[in-house]
């Protein structure tokens, strides 16, 4: 018996997205807790360590919550597109989370310096959509420019040392 998805490739890859997106979307939101916990804990937690140092609390926390996303993405989201080269990876993958944060302030700054948009209202809203839009320019720079392995080479890079010295001793 045949189910629809056997017989639907563009099914199967529309589910294959989905699950993919729920996935990023899921790593997203835990690294979107480890930054407002770890923020709100150095600046107000126990010996409130970086109680008047805001923007040290935020980079320390943005930092935590990046390496957080990139583990998360690497060996769940993206498990079948990783590469070996780890460092490359991880420094695309901040350049990226780096650009999708500038997103995020630039919607910010536009709403509130340039149209004048200065209500509490108007600036959750504008960071809402640099969120979302921050967001987007993320998934698509991780799948074009971070985890580009194909899923077929997936598990190779991580063992072919291993596997090429084997052989070459047989």
């Amino acid at each position: 018996m045949t189910t629809l998805a056997t017989r639907s490739p563009r099914l199967t890859a529309v589910r294959a997205r989905v699950v993919e997106l729920s996935r990023f979307l899921a790593v997203g939101g835990v690294s979107f807790v480890v930054d407002l916990g770890l923020f709100n804990l150095l600046r107000f937690g126990p010996g409130e360590l970086l109680l008047h140092k805001p923007l040290t609390a935020k980079v320390l926390s943005v930092a935590a919550a990046t390496l957080v996303s990139w583990v998360g993405n690497r060996h769940w989201t993206f498990a079948d597109h990783r590469t070996a080269q780890r460092g490359r990876e991880l420094l695309l993958y901040a350049v990226i989370n780096v650009l999708g944060v500038l997103i995020g302030i630039a919607t910010l700054a536009f709403s509130h310096y340039t149209l004048g948009l200065r209500t509490p209202l108007a600036d959750n809203i504008s960071t809402i959509f640099g969120i979302a839009l921050g967001t987007i320019v993320r998934y698509v720079g991780y799948k074009k420019y971070v985890f580009i392995t194909p899923h077929a080479a997936a598990s190779v890079p991580d063992t072919a040392p291993l596997n090429a010295e084997v052989d070459a001793l047989a």
